[in-house]
């Protein structure tokens, strides 16, 4: 005998009119589907026939609702069952071809992004076998827009990790020559692609923080202070500030032991190099900062205390790179930061980001720069974009990898 795949068991659906009357649709309907079987369901033009089909597959359309029975797709309930749970059956287990293709396409977006959603949503379709379409213009006297498949962000940090990209080029130099912003902004950068609500914490606690300044001015030029007011500010800053400093400390305690690694196979260990993080947050809390350091800041008008006074230091043998590590030894710390975050990147994704070498062999004897292209050559990196100034030194080291490469001369 024939399982059964589906079964309806005296299933009833309306809807309340106007004035408050319960009036049904579909009463009591009751029936089974089995393996291998073809069932047809006849009747006239709005006779619910639609209303069934959808029943079938989990949904009741807005505005109507059960008023009793069960819809069965082997043996479970799919009206009981949430949105996670309904995407893993449909379009993988049951499916429904709608009669107007008008009703399950969205006229304002491309059929292709439509149907990788459904892809993405009801398959095991991965993020490797997607395909992206990321459009960014620029326009004279407009603001910058950010389009994928088509459909312009909302918020250029929504697209923030969807491509995992890593970049080494010569503006990495700010890193060691620049203030504590700059490495700030780099780990920042980092986590940001690997977790939403890090970033959203960051962007709201700036936002917060420039408030906070203002008032401070606000207070001054015009001779006045109002502590609650103030406190609210605090207690928002506190809010995000905490959790920004614990996932940087976690941070950058996996990420030391994956840069050390790097730096040593670049040098062949000939120099030994640390990362340390310094906070305000390691000995005292968020909240008592902004406190102990009132009186200050409303002296000169700006907040002083905060994970926005973060740093990174960049250590050579125990002392500062940027004072005691020659051009090459400079050059090799930041391509070993940048490679440990192509690392982090590939193990917190499972996807090898596109890695952009721009002129990022200046400075690096041969030597270091073979090093360099013998491991971006092994399978750990995906695509890889190199520009250089000298082409002779680009060939000669691509020469000795198993990669294929096209090279274009502009």
């Amino acid at each position: 005998m024939k399982t059964n795949i589906q079964e309806i068991k005296d299933l009833s659906i309306g809807f309340k009119s106007q004035k408050g009357k319960q009036i049904s649709i579909l009463r009591n309907i009751t029936t089974n589907i089995r393996k291998g079987e073809t069932v047809g369901i006849v009747g006239e033009s709005g006779s619910g026939k639609s209303t069934l089909a959808l029943a079938m597959m989990g949904y009741i359309k807005h505005g109507l609702f059960t008023t009793g029975g069960e819809c069965l797709f082997k043996s479970q309930n799919l009206l009981s069952l949430n949105n996670k749970e309904l995407e893993d059956i449909r379009g993988r287990k049951i499916a429904m071809i709608p009669q107007n293709a008008g009703q399950a396409l969205t006229p304002n977006l491309k059929i292709g992004y439509q149907i990788e959603e459904a892809l993405r949503l009801h398959t095991d379709l991965g993020d490797n076998e997607r395909e992206e379409k990321i459009i960014c213009s620029v326009k004279k006297g407009q603001k910058k827009t950010l389009k994928r498949n088509g459909k312009i962000y909302d918020r250029i940090a929504d697209h923030i990790g969807l491509i995992p990209t890593v970049i080494i080029s010569p503006a990495d130099r700010d890193l060691i020559s620049e203030g504590s912003s700059t490495r700030r902004k780099f780990i920042d950068a980092v986590i940001g692609q690997t977790d939403a609500e890090f970033l959203r914490n960051l962007i709201e606690y700036n936002k917060i923080l420039s408030q906070r300044n203002a008032l401070l001015k606000y207070f001054a030029l015009n001779h006045t202070f109002d502590a609650d007011t103030l406190e609210i500010y605090n207690e928002q800053l506190t809010t995000r500030g905490q959790p920004i400093h614990e996932k940087r400390k976690l941070f950058m305690e996996q990420f030391i032991p994956i840069f050390k690694e790097r730096y040593h196979s670049i040098s062949d260990k000939k120099e030994m190099v640390d990362l340390s993080y310094d906070s305000q947050l390691h000995t005292i809390s968020h909240k008592i900062l902004l406190e102990e350091s009132l009186s200050k800041d409303r002296m000169i008008q700006h907040t002083t205390t905060g994970i926005h006074k973060d740093d990174i230091h960049l250590l050579k043998d125990e002392q500062p790179i940027k004072k005691f590590g020659s051009q090459g030894q400079q050059k090799t710390f930041l391509v070993a930061l940048k490679l440990a975050q192509f690392d982090f990147l590939k193990a917190e994704t499972g996807v090898a980001p596109i890695l952009l070498l721009d002129d990022a062999f200046d400075k690096l004897d041969q030597q270091r720069v073979s090093q360099i292209i013998s491991l971006v050559d092994q399978n750990d990196f995906g695509q890889i974009f190199i520009t250089d100034t000298h082409e002779d030194r680009t060939l000669q080291a691509l020469s000795n990898t198993q990669s294929s490469y096209e090279l274009f001369k502009l």
